[in-house]
């Protein structure tokens, strides 16, 4: 898990949860101090003070500022990506590394599995390394979608990999 998704979840919990946790990743996580983090976010020293110590409750803009800069921080980028999960010999059949669908760029990236548990292991990977959708067999499909929060499209034998590649991407767009 990233800092940035342990921080969204530390929102969902409490407010106290998001403090404890932007403090925590702040000075252990990240090493930085209110002011080079300012710098980074582009938010005011005071407004970070003001949040942490409990004087404000950041509003969505603020909010986004600070997953943005953290991402930054981390060094990720924010990637459409969709991950397909199915056998070597499958992925070895996708011409396309990248799909425009919608007007929207998709990057596909690779995720090999011989076994329902490898399946299983490599979509909980692919959420998070940050993938948008996850296509893969239909033997393990319902599983994971009990398990991951994104969506997940199941190759069928009468489509191709790249129809569901673009149903996943289709379900992505908001």
């Amino acid at each position: 898990m990233t800092v940035a998704s342990e921080l969204v979840d530390s929102l969902l919990e409490s407010d106290e949860a998001f403090r404890d946790t932007l403090k925590k990743i702040l000075k252990m996580d990240l090493g930085m101090s209110v002011s080079e983090f300012s710098d980074v976010s582009g938010i005011s020293q005071s407004t970070i003070y003001k949040i942490i110590s409990e004087n404000r409750e950041p509003n969505l803009r603020t909010l986004r500022h600070i997953i943005k800069a953290i991402r930054k921080i981390e060094g990720l980028k924010k990637e459409a990506f969709i991950a397909v999960i199915v056998a070597r010999s499958v992925l070895n059949k996708i011409e396309e590394r990248r799909m425009k669908i919608d007007r929207k760029a998709f990057t596909i990236r690779e995720y090999p599995a011989n076994s329902m548990e490898e399946t299983i292991i490599a979509s909980i990977k692919a959420e998070r390394d940050g993938a948008m959708a996850i296509v893969c067999a239909p033997i393990v499909s319902s599983t994971i979608e009990k398990i991951l929060r994104i969506p997940v499209v199941t190759i069928m034998p009468k489509n191709s990999v790249k129809e569901a590649i673009k149903l996943a991407a289709k379900k992505t767009v908001t």
